[in-house]
């Protein structure tokens, strides 16, 4: 009991900083309606990718070899391009409180995929702070007057599905010995911008003209909401349990509501605060040692597919 108590402590600066990059996603709400230009949500999912995932290939000159220009690509369209894609089209039919909690779904998804894909046990505590952590986020988002559009909810829940496929792929694959985890980041941000690339153009057509205040927040979406946060977010699946790292995403609604309140001048009542204490539970429930995980085989029948 002791050591898991050590353990836990030891490992609250990792779990601080890949904390970091759900709190950076959650301020893209108030970039996106205070600074970006209305109607081309998929073009600021591409300005996000392409650009930082070029620019990394340019500076670290590190290619993927053998299989991993398959995973790259694999990783890169789910982590980042599908996900985006999807949450966009979720996002243009739902509420945003609606969309933000099924999004909240993806710990739940990421127990039942953790299963076949890394031989971790389904345990009745992971799912039980899971369904918390999505009844606190709809406590904190949802309205009165939210509508459900059957599109919207598939897409929704497909983006949620979309990370929670890539993110338990990142912790069974990891990454090559010899490849930095900016250079892994830069692959994988290449391959969502060339996958929302025609997406984009099919959908939104002629992008739209960018005046300062869009051009700084595309430079935050890109930088600090792309490259930074996604640095972050791939070494602490690294380095920590993948149920730990999952819980996680909870923040990026809570933070959007915090700056909702600050920034826009949005209320926060008492169902909200309780919603907050139940989303922020199960956060600190997931950092929590699981005990009793099976080892993990060799090569999975996933990994063979890609190969």
């Amino acid at each position: 009991m002791k050591s898991l108590a050590l353990q836990g402590v030891s490992g609250v600066p990792r779990v601080a900083s890949t904390a970091l990059a759900p709190a950076a996603w959650g301020t893209t709400y108030i970039v996106t309606t205070e600074l970006l230009p209305p109607g081309h949500p998929l073009f600021a999912a591409l300005l996000r990718a392409l650009p930082a995932g070029l620019i990394v290939l340019l500076f670290t000159r590190a290619l993927p070899k053998g299989v991993w220009w398959a995973k790259a690509a694999v990783l890169g369209v789910l982590n980042i391009g599908l996900l985006n894609a999807l949450l966009f089209m979720a996002a243009e039919r739902l509420p945003g409180g609606v969309a933000a909690t099924l999004a909240a779904a993806q710990p739940l998804i990421v127990a039942l995929l953790a299963v076949p894909v890394l031989r971790e046990r389904l345990t009745v505590r992971r799912l039980a702070w899971g369904v918390t952590g999505v009844i606190g986020v709809g406590l904190v988002v949802i309205g009165p007057d939210a509508t459900l559009n059957p599109i919207g909810v598939a897409a929704g829940l497909g983006s949620a599905a979309s990370m929670a496929l890539g993110l338990t792929l990142t912790k069974r694959w990891g990454r090559p010995a010899d490849t930095t985890p900016t250079a892994f980041v830069g692959w994988q941000l290449t391959a969502a911008g060339v996958f929302l690339l025609p997406v984009t153009y099919l959908v939104e057509g002629t992008p739209p003209a960018i005046d300062a205040p869009a051009a700084l927040g595309y430079l935050w979406l890109g930088l600090v909401g792309g490259l930074v946060a996604y640095v972050l977010w791939f070494r602490g699946i690294a380095l920590l349990p993948v149920a730990s790292v999952a819980v996680l995403v909870l923040l990026s609604p809570l933070v959007a509501a915090v700056l909702g309140a600050a920034v826009l001048g949005e209320t926060l009542g008492l169902v909200q605060l309780a919603g907050f204490g139940l989303a922020l539970a199960a956060i600190v429930a997931g950092q929590l040692p699981t005990p009793g995980r099976l080892p993990v085989a060799t090569t999975p029948a996933l990994e063979r597919a890609v190969r």
